[in-house]
């Protein structure tokens, strides 16, 4: 083989080209290397061609991870493989390196020629393109989570006006009547201060920032449990607000409102035939976190079965014909997106404990 393996080459063109060339011999010498690849190692041409090995030139930890590729081409097979490369400088460049072996007359093969393309602005745009698309989605989950606030919500709202409007005109004396509107007028207020939250949640939505305020727990209990009033006399179900009176958490009102009211629309759904519902709402400390729970006696949810789609979008576990399968996914998306995460315990037939974690630091506790 003579000394400066050119055959087949323009060496003008190989200089002239962004691509990676070089030759290697069987006894892994360098005998080419074109501008692009000499620059790329940082070496000189009289450095590199007829004098320097590829374990040299690699160094040993490198030259081990290629060694398989370098065998595999002098084993006459082409191979094809990604590589971070350390330069001289510390940085690190990704690449895709091909090997194709070189045969002589006899079919014997005397060396193999190295392709390397830098693929740095490749990976650049897919880091961009991950980036954008992560954007995409946490926007979408964003839409998701305002479309089931106002879905779910108003059309509480909606459905209570109607039934209070339906037993007010069936209302046999005054005095019940009275009690009715008192009902009505809690609603009424009620629904006006969640179309103010609805708002500030779209607004936060168009400028990417909720707005966090102190929020009484006691009293958003008590507001998502005169919102569920006809489904709480219909079930005769019995809720237990165990909240301190005092205790606040700097949280989103929508999110808030919208967490407490699917827990207990839940409980109310998933209730066991054979007993009436009984709902408790109590907190702990637990080292840095307040653990928000919401315990009901209804059907459970067999965990070992469900447990890693509890949480998924548009999974159902009971059957019920109005069940959407986005509460509990969304109910996770708000919780995280104020910092905080939900817990689950639950056995069928026996109940579920929901838990919403609070970071301390998000929370004043009673004095």
């Amino acid at each position: 083989m003579e000394t400066n393996h050119n055959d087949g080459y323009d060496v003008a063109v190989a200089n002239n080209i962004s691509a990676m060339l070089a030759y290697w011999d069987k006894n892994l010498v360098c005998r080419f290397a074109n501008t692009a690849y000499i620059d790329w190692f940082a070496k000189s041409s009289e450095q590199l061609i007829n004098k320097m090995t590829l374990m040299e030139l690699l160094g040993p930890a490198l030259f081990a991870k290629n060694y398989p590729y370098i065998m595999g081409a002098l084993a006459g097979r082409p191979q094809t493989f990604e590589r971070d490369i350390p330069m001289p400088d510390g940085s690190i460049r990704p690449s895709i390196a091909n090997y194709f072996p070189d045969f002589d007359d006899n079919g014997e093969v005397r060396g193999f020629y190295v392709h390397v393309a830098d693929v740095t602005p490749m990976k650049t745009l897919d880091k961009e393109l991950q980036r954008s698309n992560q954007i995409i989605k946490e926007q979408n989950n964003r839409l998701l989570n305002f479309a089931n606030i106002v879905s779910h919500n108003l059309s509480t709202y909606a459905f209570n006006l109607e039934t209070m409007l339906d037993f007010i005109d069936e209302a046999k004396t005054e005095e019940e009547e009275k009690e009715l509107m008192g009902y009505l007028r809690t609603i009424s207020k009620n629904f006006s201060s969640t179309i103010k939250n609805l708002n500030e949640v779209a607004d936060a939505q168009n400028h990417g920032k909720l707005k966090y305020e102190w929020l009484n727990l006691y009293d958003y209990i008590e507001k998502a449990t005169s919102m569920l009033c006809k489904q709480v006399k219909d079930t005769h179900a019995l809720i237990l607000n165990r909240i301190d009176t005092t205790l606040l958490l700097w949280a989103n009102p929508a999110y808030l409102d919208s967490i407490i009211l699917n827990f207990l629309t839940n409980a109310l759904k998933y209730r066991h035939p054979g007993r009436l519902p009984l709902i408790e709402l109590t907190t702990a400390v637990e080292g840095r976190e307040l653990a928000f729970r919401i315990r009901d006696n209804g059907l459970g949810i067999d965990l070992k079965r469900h447990g890693k789609d509890l949480f998924g979008m548009y999974n159902t576990f009971h059957g019920n014909d109005d069940a959407k399968g986005i509460g509990l996914f969304i109910t996770k998306f708000q919780a995280e997106a104020m910092g905080g995460r939900i817990g689950v315990e639950s056995s069928v037939n026996e109940g579920s404990t929901f838990s919403v974690y609070f970071l301390l630091k998000s929370v004043r506790l009673p004095s």
